[in-house]
């Protein structure tokens, strides 16, 4: 954000010495140039319709199919402001039928070239292997990158910008070209979510208009979506995407971006791993993939990235990678498939690839398609340690992004590294500019399917598996990249159908040491369960982990001796009480309902703890001093009041016939929660330390909301 006092800005050496030196843009940019309309081909096959759209950092070039075509060819030339060629004729694309789902429409995203030159372009067909007369060419100005090299602000430019793809930004460079982006706009804000290994900072750019909600919580309640960057050191081409996208963000001021940015708020971490861009290494300093620890959260860095989805809860998320299969897509993406995750959260995600993003490739003529595709089957499995996977059951409809890493046979001109460089970066800055696209017109349809997983999970219902995927459906020919990732469903030993209410966890197992971390020190279970922001309830013989909270489908994958990859050993705890009770019911110590009918009231006592899900009670529920209150998914007849709890509070997804009353409960950092009930009666909280939240979950009271629930 702009700087309300006299500030000093050290930029690199590199950085300053560019600001303002770039070319301004041709007053023509984006502007499609064709063929003279119904040309007819001078000879048998040849293309017609040819069309050249330049867009930012590629060029659409469409054209009208020749029947029985096998595949078409691309050729590039740069020629002269008079059309003269000044450099060879280069085949530089090879469109293929498997590329996109509207083969009537062929189009081929022409990318790797310097951003501001001129070139023809021609197309020609093969049938099998015979090569038909190219099409009549067209010629046209590519765009330069975004931004007035005249206007302060736009003009910034990365390293990697500045030496045309010679070089990647470095991590000063990345710091001081985000910091003065933070100075000169009021939109922006830099955090720092922590530091790595190394103590290199660990930035997010927060991004709003005019400008971005101050508080983490207040930036919750815009729904904002996050792009996390790089997580391997050595795949690079997402960061670069991101720092562009973050100036676009910053400075511009076409309608469309300011109508995103007052809708919601924008949050770009650049280098989640700094210490390994540094080294160009994939792990980071330690060695550890991070992307195979969002959910163990050993280090430091993954760590911080956890308790920024805690504090910001953004409600959609992409992950960019960099993918060293030559014959796959140029965007392999795919959605988090663990089979915990809420079915509306899967579905929601996989419509964001398959209904926007393979549908606004084929129109732009990038060729996106399921991570796997082309002969990479083993790949994109469940893990819940992946970023993805930990998004999906974290409620957060999310893709994975592969970059191609070379440009193989549909780009054969690849073999020089700038070029390369420039065809990855700029199909991200695609990628994640259709992501905001997407967000914006489906918003409504993003938070219903997240209040519904978070009802669901809250829920405890169904089974858990700990180790398998959902299958991605291919779709009938044509369909992009013919194949997908194997299915990886669950085995036997990978489930488990009967869920229990809750894990106990020890002293030890709670508290005590850990040496999974750096230099053999890690968090304690205890500090990594409050980074993830899981409720825990300590009683008297341990501490209670309740499965009725919104993150249910991740919680046993670390507290269970099934896990495949587990904190520690949990004790399952299962229902208390089931089936019908007629008459009062008193709660001393731990109980736990499950599909239980309680004809009568309910009185937790001080002390005790109460976890209730798809319970019927015919009558109040009152908790007065309890160590702790869960209620998800039930029915109560009757007022509910809970006061002076000294645990954790949550009522999730419950219809409650008459008044709530949610009153001077000190729960430590822990906000009680309180969300997508249906209240036929007043709502009313006070004295809560800290206030409750409703996690963007609304509750519907048909009677007046107050004091703290007032807004939820």
């Amino acid at each position: 954000m702009r700087s309300r006092k006299p500030t000093v800005v050290v930029l690199s050496t590199l950085l300053a010495a560019t600001l303002g030196t770039v070319t301004a843009p041709s007053a023509a940019l984006g502007q499609p140039t064709s063929t003279v309309p119904g040309t007819t081909a001078a000879e048998p096959n040849q293309v017609t319709g040819l069309t050249v759209t330049q867009a930012d950092g590629y060029a659409t070039v469409a054209w009208t199919p020749v029947p029985d075509a096998t595949d078409y060819q691309i050729e590039r030339t740069p020629v002269d402001a008079s059309d003269v060629a000044t450099g060879p004729a280069v085949v530089v694309g090879v469109w293929r039928p498997n590329r996109q789902i509207n083969n009537e429409s062929p189009t081929f995203a022409d990318a790797g070239f310097d951003p501001g030159l001129r070139f023809q372009w021609r197309v020609r067909a093969r049938i099998g292997t015979a090569e038909q007369p190219y099409s009549a060419p067209v010629t046209g100005t590519t765009q330069q990158p975004w931004g007035d090299p005249a206007v302060p602000g736009e003009n910034l430019r990365t390293q990697w910008e500045t030496t045309k793809a010679a070089q990647y930004t470095g991590d000063v460079d990345e710091y001081a070209y985000t910091a003065e982006i933070d100075r000169r706009s009021d939109r922006v804000r830099v955090v720092e979510l922590g530091r790595t290994v190394l103590n290199r900072p660990i930035n997010m750019l927060v991004i709003g208009y005019p400008a971005p909600p101050v508080t983490p919580a207040a930036v919750a309640a815009t729904s904002p979506l996050a792009i996390n960057c790089n997580v391997h050191g050595n795949e690079p081409g997402d960061r670069e995407a991101c720092l562009v996208l973050a100036r676009k963000l910053a400075f511009g001021s076409d309608a469309k971006t300011i109508d995103l940015l007052k809708h919601t708020t924008v949050l770009i971490v650049p280098t989640i791993n700094g210490d390994g861009r540094a080294a160009n290494t994939r792990g980071n300093s330690t060695g550890q993939d991070l992307n195979r620890d969002y959910s163990l959260i050993r280090q430091p860095e993954t760590a911080a990235y956890v308790k920024m989805l805690r504090d910001y809860r953004p409600v959609a998320g992409y992950d960019g990678h960099e993918y060293g299969n030559s014959t796959a897509g140029d965007l392999p993406m795919l959605p988090p498939r663990h089979q915990n995750v809420a079915k509306q959260i899967f579905d929601e995600s996989l419509d964001m690839i398959e209904g926007h993003m393979y549908v606004e490739g084929a129109k732009d003529g990038w060729w996106a398609c399921p991570y796997g595709c082309q002969g990479g089957s083993g790949v994109g499995l469940s893990e819940e340690t992946i970023l993805r996977n930990t998004l999906g059951l974290k409620n957060t409809v999310n893709s994975l992004l592969e970059l191609r890493s070379s440009g193989g046979q549909t780009r054969p001109d690849e073999g020089n590294s700038a070029n390369n460089r420039r065809r990855k970066t700029y199909s991200a800055l695609w990628t994640f500019s259709q992501f905001l696209d997407y967000h914006r017109a489906k918003l409504p349809e993003i938070k219903k399917a997240r209040g519904e997983a978070i009802e669901f999970q809250a829920s405890n219902t169904g089974r858990l598996v700990f180790r398998g995927s959902r299958p991605i459906p291919l779709h009938p020919a044509p369909h992009p990249g013919e194949a997908g990732p194997r299915d990886d469903l669950p085995v036997p030993e990978m489930i488990l159908d009967n869920a229990p209410c809750a894990y106990k966890l020890t002293e030890e197992q709670y508290n005590g040491a850990r040496t999974d971390g750096p230099g053999g020190v890690g968090a304690t279970v205890a500090q990594r369960i409050v980074a993830h922001g899981w409720k825990v309830v300590k009683g008297t013989d341990g501490y209670y982990v309740p499965l009725a909270q919104p993150e249910r489908g991740l919680i046993p994958l670390l507290l269970d001796a099934q896990g495949a990859e587990e904190w520690v050993d949990g004790t399952r705890v299962y229902p208390t009480r089931t089936g019908r009770h007629n008459g009062p019911l008193t709660i001393s110590g731990f109980a736990c309902l499950s599909d239980a009918t309680v004809n009568g009231p309910v009185t937790v006592r001080p002390g005790a703890i109460l976890i209730a899900t798809g319970t019927t009670i015919s009558g109040p529920v009152s908790a007065a001093g309890a160590t702790g209150v869960f209620l998800a998914d039930s029915t109560v007849r009757g007022p509910v009041s809970v006061s002076g709890t000294t645990g954790a509070v949550s009522l999730v997804d419950n219809t409650i016939s008459g008044p709530v009353s949610v009153a001077v409960n000190n729960t430590g950092s822990d906000p009680a929660l309180i969300a997508g009930n249906s209240v036929s009666g007043p709502l009313s909280c006070a004295v809560n330390s800290p206030a409750p939240t409703n996690i963007e979950v609304a509750n519907s009271v048909n009677g007046p909301k107050s004091g703290q629930c007032a807004a939820l």
